[in-house]
């Protein structure tokens, strides 16, 4: 996964984190940088989504990946 904008993986302090929220449903991550949730950046924005909402809709977002990626 990458960095947050503005941000480091390499430590820091806690109380500067940011807390990831799924762009489709709004559920607050428990972890600053879960595994199982999906990036996209999408007109230059980053957004990120819960591990529920990227199964639900995996045959959307392998639509959008050219036949090279899957």
């Amino acid at each position: 996964m990458t960095s947050l904008p503005g941000g480091s993986d390499q430590g820091g302090s806690t109380a500067g984190r940011r807390v990831l929220v799924c762009a489709r449903c709004g559920t607050p991550a428990d972890d600053p940088q879960p595994a199982t949730w999906t990036c996209s950046v999408e007109n230059g924005v980053r957004q990120y989504f819960c591990d529920a909402c990227s199964r639900e809709n995996l045959r959307a977002i392998e639509g959008r990946l050219d036949s090279g990626w899957w």
